[in-house]
């Protein structure tokens, strides 16, 4: 009749703490990661690491509107549709690019619209974020990443 081993105390402890902190930080990845848009964006994938003005001459083209159009206050709107003026900024200036989005609206009488270069899929963030201003302006998204 031997005596039966108490499992060490412990070492359940720990081992019990360290499967719940794997699954806390990885729920909080998850969920920080995969945000879902309220709305269904026009989105264009472009190649990865190029500057603002690359993807600006990929997306306005001379059938969609005019690039780099001069106002009278020698401000530039960077694509000049037939119903939009579009600002285009990586997302991480989004509300820069609101701002310039809503005054080039002003001045030349069309709607306000952004495309917002996504670099990477935690991106998204930002787009959640001018959902959450619900003021009519036009996202387009570019997925470089």
């Amino acid at each position: 009749m031997g005596r039966k081993k108490k499992a060490s105390v412990g070492k359940f402890n720990f081992i019990h703490f360290g499967i719940v902190f794997i699954l806390m930080v990885t729920g909080v990845y998850y969920f920080g990661l995969n945000y879902v848009p309220q709305k269904w964006y026009d989105t264009q994938s472009m190649m990865p690491n190029k500057p603002e003005k690359y993807y600006q001459d990929q997306w306005c083209t001379t059938d969609f509107g005019r690039k780099e159009v001069v106002l009278w206050d020698m401000t530039r709107v960077d694509c000049l549709s037939k119903d939009y003026a579009i600002e285009f900024d990586f997302a991480k200036k989004w509300a820069e690019s609101i701002g310039q989005a809503l005054y080039y609206s002003k001045m030349t009488g069309k709607k306000p619209a952004v495309t917002l270069i996504l670099t990477s899929p935690t991106d998204y963030k930002y787009v959640k974020r001018i959902e959450r201003l619900d003021n009519g302006i036009k996202v387009f998204l570019v997925k470089a990443y």
